[in-house]
């Protein structure tokens, strides 16, 4: 089954068309950081505008670079949730209208079951059960996931994000936005043991992530240190950059580590736009190797927003008969429990002979 995969749930507009939920024909992202930059953030208004702007050219650009026809779809997918409204709108009724003109199925995604499953769009994959560490501008989450479609939230933020947390730092520090790449790219040139900012453990059994009072502790250490307060450190904007990182990296590689001993996983996923920080990548591999646990990881163009994976989580639903109502409407917020469960597709084995179509 050939299916169009459209994402519009924040800042990027993007579509790509994959096969049996593995193949990748294409996969087109038009990105805001430009139009957006100057506001040090996602503008939800300036952000549904550009999506109308660029929703028909995305998805005609990525049939064509599938080396597709329009007709040649045989299944659309769309992200419903959890995201801005006025966005996931755009998207949404898009999707309907193409669906309807071209009379085929229609599946609402929930954009996190499509990060869970962006995994499944490379060549190496884990096989089930396994642990995901969603990590992203919005979301912080983790997964035991048992199957397509069956996953048991273990932790999630109480608060910040942990890319909200890198974008509202390096707003503090004046780095720009996005925060993530800035702060990675600086801390490269930083201490990161100089300043000890806090780690929220919460407590020895929560899985769950708090990031809000880390970003407090900078905040107030960039006052004390412009203030003069802050002395005998020696400390730049690296060494806080570094230090504030090496802060959300222990505490996402620790809390990780720890739902995979409890559920005695032995392969861990991470996916989401902040699984594209390579010292994450290389504190958390170097921590799994210690626990005999494999890390698995999508590449980068998987990680961050994007139609291929949207995709590959709508082709299980339709698989599995699932089909969007006509009057369906976008959710903001959209927990992975509130997904309807799916019967037993086909293995992964099963369908990933296709892949050579």
């Amino acid at each position: 089954m050939i299916v169009l995969g459209i994402d519009t749930s924040c800042d990027d507009t993007s579509a790509g068309v994959v096969a049996h939920g593995t193949r990748v024909f294409s996969n087109v992202v038009h990105s805001q950081v430009t139009l957006h930059h100057p506001h040090g953030g996602v503008v939800p208004e300036l952000a549904s505008r550009e999506h109308i702007r660029n929703i028909m050219p995305v998805v005609e650009e990525a049939v064509t670079r599938a080396g597709l026809r329009i007709d040649d779809l045989e299944g659309i997918a769309v992200t419903v949730g959890p995201g801005l409204v006025g966005s996931l709108l755009v998207g949404l009724y898009y999707a309907k209208g193409l669906a309807y003109a071209l009379g085929i199925p229609l599946a609402a995604v929930n954009h996190l079951e499509g990060h869970i499953l962006s995994i499944f769009l490379e060549e190496e994959v884990p096989a089930f059960p396994f642990v995901a560490l969603t990590v992203s501008g919005g979301h912080t989450s983790l997964y035991h996931v048992k199957g397509y479609g069956q996953y048991i939230q273990m932790g999630q933020t109480l608060d910040d994000a942990a890319g909200e947390a890198f974008d509202k730092v390096a707003k503090i520090l004046g780095l720009g936005y996005p925060g993530g790449v800035v702060i990675e790219h600086r801390a490269q040139e930083g201490d990161e043991a100089k300043i000890p900012f806090p780690r929220a453990w919460l407590s020895d059994f929560s899985l769950d992530f708090s990031f809000s009072g880390l970003k407090t502790a900078v905040a107030l250490y960039i006052k004390k240190w412009h203030k003069g307060g802050v002395e005998n450190t020696g400390a730049v904007l690296a060494d806080i950059a570094a230090s504030f990182q090496e802060a959300v990296i222990d505490v996402l590689v620790h809390k990780a580590m720890k739902a995979t001993a409890q559920v005695g996983a032995l392969a861990l996923v991470m996916a989401g736009g902040v699984a594209c920080n390579q010292r994450l990548r290389t504190r958390l591999r170097e921590e799994a190797h210690k626990d005999k646990v494999r890390v698995y990881y999508p590449r980068p163009e998987y990680c961050t927003d994007n139609g291929a994976m949207i995709a590959a989580a709508g082709f299980h639903r339709l698989l599995a008969g699932e089909r969007a109502a006509p009057s369906g409407d976008v959710k903001s917020k959209y927990l992975i429990s509130d997904l309807p469960p799916l019967g037993a597709p086909p293995s992964y084995a099963a369908h990933a002979s296709k892949r050579k179509i």
